[in-house]
């Protein structure tokens, strides 16, 4: 069974944890003591008898419950016959953009949630941008709230055409529009008798069949160590393993291969998957990879083909979501975490500043304030073995931590050299 990654999105108050507490409540991925707790929890906010504040499945810090808002990413886990999900509800409000971006990073899919009475406004604009940064690669636009409008199809026409405009000056793909009301159910699980005008499948049908196989890339290989395993026992003397996990792409025994950053060419003699022995692996897999020569290989090198090529440089150009309160200035030094490749490095210079309402090109003045996205240059300290985020995401992407505090400050995503 495949796991499916998404996140819901959308301004405050538009019903994304309804939203989830519904998915959850009617597919009977409740249980009894959380059905209880949510029903005590409920009658605490003044709820009528029998009536439950779905809401409150997701809204988990204290204070999302005392202020009904979302502020922290709040992941939820549930299955059906057909398929595991895992779900981040992002916050809503504009100063909690850096946790919709945290949230989003993994997502295979995006649920944009929109207001049937407001219409498209600035967050679904912002979300939208940030799911267009981050390559999302499936979009589902729910219009919540349709029993407030009447079930009307001509609302739910006008914003699918207002939402149409935004998407493809964001060249995003994939995108289903499904009229929804979160609060009764409709359009959830099963299909609405409200709205019979409406063709398309429910939520929880077009999210347990959108097809995600094809999101993984199986034609460039990359895999970077996680793990060196030297056991040095009698039984494994000459054992030798490298540990972790295929980004992308396919690896057979026998497969030529080269070590980065090294530049080492060298011949995969061994692939074992939870200590057996395999002629072949693919991404997603968690393998290790025995290599024909004895090379020195550290955790963060990479293991390729020869013919994939991908960038090999001290220097990145880079698109940067800043997370902290503090202000990004040129020169500031941080580590780079670049999935197990962990490296200083300095800010090199801070190009521009991006509008995330309108794309357009900004002067940066007075440093990088949180939740901006700026375009900078990063120099590292040691070389740094990558792709374009838009070409293979998952290496394609970093955070930057700060040297003191150790919080992550950033989140970097690859550019093509000189872009």
């Amino acid at each position: 069974m495949d796991l499916l990654r998404f996140i819901t999105a959308g301004s405050v108050d538009d019903g994304k944890s309804t939203l989830i507490g519904r998915l959850m409540y009617d597919s009977k991925n409740i249980l009894i003591d959380q059905l209880e707790q949510l029903e005590k929890q409920s009658r605490n906010k003044n709820k009528q008898a029998g009536e439950i504040d779905l809401a409150l499945l997701t809204d988990g810090l204290r204070a999302e419950r005392e202020q009904g808002i979302t502020i922290d990413v709040a992941y939820r886990y549930f299955s059906t016959p057909k398929r595991k999900f895992i779900i981040a509800d992002a916050p809503g409000h504009v100063q909690y953009t850096r946790n919709m971006i945290t949230g989003a990073s993994n997502a295979n899919l995006i649920i944009i949630l929109i207001d049937a009475r407001q219409g498209v406004v600035e967050q679904t604009r912002r979300h939208s941008i940030i799911a267009s940064l981050l390559k999302i690669p499936h979009v589902v636009v729910a219009i919540n709230k349709m029993d407030l409008v009447e079930f009307s199809q001509d609302v739910f026409n006008n914003i699918v055409i207002d939402y149409t405009k935004v998407a493809q000056q964001l060249d995003l793909q994939d995108i289903t529009y499904v009229p929804i009301s979160a609060l009764l159910g409709d359009n959830i699980v099963d299909r609405s008798k409200h709205m019979d005008w409406y063709e398309g499948d429910s939520l929880l049908d077009l999210l347990e069949e959108v097809e995600i196989e094809n999101d993984i890339n199986l034609t460039n290989s990359r895999f970077q160590v996680q793990f060196v395993i030297r056991p040095q026992t009698d039984d494994l003397h000459d054992y030798r393993g490298y540990a972790g996990k295929v980004t992308s792409g396919v690896y057979k025994k026998g497969d030529k291969v080269k070590v980065l950053p090294q530049g080492i060419d060298t011949t995969i003699s061994k692939l074992e998957i939870a200590g057996k022995e395999v002629e072949e692996v693919f991404a997603p897999q968690s393998v290790v990879i025995h290599l024909a020569d004895d090379i020195d290989i550290s955790r963060g090198d990479s293991i390729v083909k020869p013919d994939n090529h991908l960038i090999v440089s001290n220097e990145a150009s880079v698109l940067l979501c800043w997370m902290d309160e503090k202000p990004l200035q040129a020169g500031n030094k941080y580590y780079l975490q670049q999935n197990s490749r962990l490296v200083r490095s300095v800010i090199k210079s801070i190009d521009y500043k991006i509008d995330v309402n309108t794309l357009s090109h900004q002067p940066v003045e007075g440093g990088v304030k949180l939740n901006e996205v700026v375009k900078a240059t990063i120099k590292a300290a040691s070389p740094l073995v990558y792709d374009s985020y838009n070409r293979i995401s998952a290496n394609g992407s970093a955070i930057l931590i700060d040297e003191t505090s150790n919080s992550t400050v950033a989140a970097v995503l690859f550019q093509e050299p000189g872009s």
